[in-house]
């Protein structure tokens, strides 16, 4: 049985998740119930704070084809272009609602592969948008708090309604 996400307003999703020390079976079985859960909405991404998991974990697959996953612990932005990138953003956590926020259209991540090595991606597109995602949920923060508030506060008004 899939694992399902914490709804919003859950205050785990406003907490910044801890440092994974040395990558351990346990986080391995979790980056599998998180890639389950993502195939599953369908999405292109999780972080591991979604499931109410406070640890550093994501995986992110933003290919067609899908399986191209990747599985990243303490992933952080080395570089970001300066060409932004608009792209309608949601998030399970806060069904029914969306909006478009621009990001970095490319970015260098870094982070701890499945066999706890250190490793640097380059990404580009959707992918460099889905990994920017989850590191604001493993920061403690929502794509929409990248609104304005005018707009937060009418995304958060549509979404009590729906």
């Amino acid at each position: 049985m899939t694992r399902k996400v914490i709804p919003w307003p859950d205050k785990r999703l406003r907490s910044v998740a801890a440092p994974v020390e040395a990558v351990t079976d346990d986080h391995r079985a979790l980056w599998d119930e998180m890639v389950e859960v993502m195939e599953a909405m369908p999405g292109v991404g999780l972080a591991a704070t979604q499931l109410g998991e406070m640890v550093r974990l994501a995986v992110v697959d933003a290919s067609e084809e899908r399986g191209k996953v990747i599985r990243m612990a303490n992933p952080e932005i080395l570089h970001a272009s300066v060409q932004l990138r608009e792209h309608e953003e949601a998030s399970p956590n806060l069904p029914g609602v969306s909006a478009k926020i621009k990001r970095p259209r490319a970015v260098t991540v870094r982070f701890l592969n499945e066999t706890g090595e250190a490793e640097e991606k380059d990404l580009v597109g959707l992918w460099a948008t889905s990994v920017q995602h989850q590191i604001d949920h493993l920061n403690g923060r929502m794509y929409f708090d990248r609104l304005s508030k005018v707009k937060r506060d009418m995304l958060l008004r549509k979404a009590r309604k729906a």
